[in-house]
């Protein structure tokens, strides 16, 4: 199977949320659902000191669809919503 490189956006409920706190429990989120990946982390301006978190990682194709994933992440404290922006077939 190939590999799936996924960039997921992470919406906080307000400028005044710990992001690094979100980040730490996203990546545990994914580690459980992807196994032992590296992950890129980001932080992208939206607006009035908003910032959204973009978390890119890689998993197995066998893996399927990311809504599971998406569902537990935004369960965590402070998130707002959740979205795989970028899916694609890693090429290597």
């Amino acid at each position: 199977m190939a590999s799936v490189v996924v960039t997921l956006k992470i919406m906080p409920k307000s400028p005044e949320v710990d992001l690094s706190s979100i980040q730490n429990k996203a990546e545990e989120e994914i580690k459980k659902f992807a196994g032992n990946t590296e992950l890129k982390t980001e932080q992208e301006p939206i607006a009035f000191g908003l910032k959204a978190l973009k978390i890119t990682f890689v998993i197995d194709e066998s893996k399927g669809s990311t809504d599971a994933l998406e569902e537990s992440i935004k369960l965590i404290s402070g998130v707002n919503s959740v979205e795989a922006v970028d899916v694609r077939r890693a090429i290597g």
